[in-house]
């Protein structure tokens, strides 16, 4: 467990990272990873704590103390093949995830977590450095074919388990690249496309296949999204032997307030993919620019934090982020909360770049210029008591505001994809499948699976993962009786 008086001896350290005025300059990474003795000592402050919650923590099960002790002792290769055993993609984890085995840490009861996600970090980039990290196709190939709707993480981690178990995988993707919402929706300052590339050259190697600009569901919504090539649920039924639909959830939370069919105002995922294809070469027309505009955000998540990052690297001339709840305490009550993910405040990098935050905040109004621009936005301030809001009189103002942002979460997945393969539907929205007993991950429908926000909504990157793996022993069980892979 790393060095057993490591936790006492060494204090946490943040991974070194440029500063704010230079980083907006670019759309690049600006998180470095640790050199080996830093690495070393912040693995050494994982203690000997008798029960590993950070396990629990861990939507994938990270064996957490095993890697942090490989670390510590300078066995790097160890460290990755521990990693790599519960977790598909670490790479993309390392960056984007906000890390709820932190938050289960024993340290952070009263002290500073074991910096796992950075220590998660360092040994994934050294394994790619060194060449640890090669395409592991079967042994031996089944007769069994498989159908993937979707290529986010959820979509890869199944390809990829479903693969090394000999089946033939398709991995269908309704955009031109592959990768999902970690393709287009993250912007590339927080993961570039590079970490993806380099994935999907490792799946193919493994035998998955991938047919990208494909849209699965009903020929007349294709045209809608402007998809040229479209297969139907029934065709794939037909050609495979088990389908799962592992897209993302994409039905954004609307604001109906006046005002709401103004230019100027957009979803924030409207926003984000755009700078997503540019930053890839794409030429667009009429790109949503927050260059020398007032910004307003409305949605104090991660999305919403992405939209400020984005929004500062276009030169904004202000940015202002709206929440709806109270602002959370700066420090959390960790004996109350822990080991579960506490309510405290975060500022992201983004905010650091530049952004005026404010909270219990309802927007009632967006106003127009002559022509026909959004211009400002009205809005008032709550009080919050007993879980219950309330407009505060008389705290009605007025904000400038040339480009709105919503960016207030995702309802369900399209509704019309689930309505084409025709299987039950929870009550908010999601494909109904549930995760153990013989039937896991089965939707209603004959040898359809669902995993990833398809099947749980809208999630982190770590539960997609963990879905797409469970899911992949699911139908590798349901194809051959008996499955050995890891859930």
């Amino acid at each position: 467990m790393g060095k057993i008086t490591g936790f006492l001896e060494f204090d946490r350290v943040a991974e070194p990272t440029e500063e704010p005025a230079q980083r907006k300059r670019h759309w690049h990474e600006f998180v470095r990873q640790l050199d080996d003795e830093a690495a070393q000592k912040q693995a050494a402050r994982c203690m000997d704590c008798g029960i590993p919650f950070c396990h629990n923590g861990c939507p994938v099960n990270n064996i957490i103390p095993d890697f942090n002790d490989l670390v510590y002792r300078g066995e790097w290769k160890r460290a990755l093949d521990s990693l790599l055993s519960t977790n598909n993609f670490p790479e993309f984890t390392g960056r984007i995830c906000p890390a709820p085995c932190e938050a289960a840490c024993t340290l952070n009861i009263a002290g500073d977590a074991v910096g796992i996600k950075s220590i998660e970090h360092k040994i994934i980039d050294r394994g790619w450095e060194e060449g640890w990290v090669q395409p592991q196709p079967a042994a031996k190939r089944t007769d069994k074919r498989v159908a993937i709707v979707g290529s986010g993480p959820a979509g890869l981690a199944c390809a990829q388990q479903l693969a090394r178990a000999g089946h033939a995988v398709t991995v269908f993707e309704k955009n031109d690249r592959v990768g999902g919402l970690l393709r287009y929706g993250i912007p590339d300052f927080k993961l570039e496309k590079s970490h993806i590339d380099r994935r999907v050259a490792q799946l193919r190697a493994e035998g998955v296949a991938f047919r990208t600009g494909v849209y699965v569901g009903n020929p007349h919504d294709a045209h809608g999204i402007g998809q040229s090539a479209c297969i139907t649920p029934a065709e794939l039924k037909q050609e495979f032997d088990a389908v799962v639909i592992a897209g993302g959830s994409e039905t954004p939370r609307d604001l109906p307030v006046p005002g709401r069919e103004l230019a100027g105002v957009h979803y924030a995922m409207d926003f984000l993919p755009q700078q997503n294809r540019v930053n890839a070469g794409d030429a667009l027309d009429g790109q949503i620019s927050a260059a020398g505009k007032h910004v307003v955000v409305i949605g104090g998540g991660d999305t919403g934090s992405d939209c400020v990052g984005t929004s500062n690297r276009h030169g904004a001339a202000a940015v202002t982020q709206f929440e709806l709840l109270p602002q959370p305490p700066k420090q959390e009550n960790g004996p109350l909360t822990w080991p579960y993910w506490p309510l405290k405040l975060r500022t992201s990098s983004s905010h650091e770049e530049g952004c005026q935050r404010d909270w219990a905040v309802a927007t009632k109004r967006f106003n127009a210029d002559e022509q026909g621009r959004v211009k400002s936005l009205t809005a008032v301030r709550l009080a919050w008591k007993d879980g219950k809001m309330s407009e505060v009189a008389g705290s009605e103002f007025e904000i400038r505001a040339e480009l709105v942002l919503l960016a207030m979460g995702f309802v369900a997945p399209r509704a019309k994809v689930l309505d084409a393969f025709g299987v039950d539907k929870d009550l908010r929205g999601n494909a109904r499948a549930l995760t153990d007993g013989p039937a896991s991950y089965r939707t209603s429908v004959e040898k359809v699976f669902a995993a990833g926000d398809m099947r749980r909504g809208q999630s982190l990157v770590v539960w997609a993962i963990r879905e797409g793996r469970q899911c992949a022993q699911a139908v590798d069980e349901y194809l051959m009786g008996s499955s050995t892979l890891p859930r």
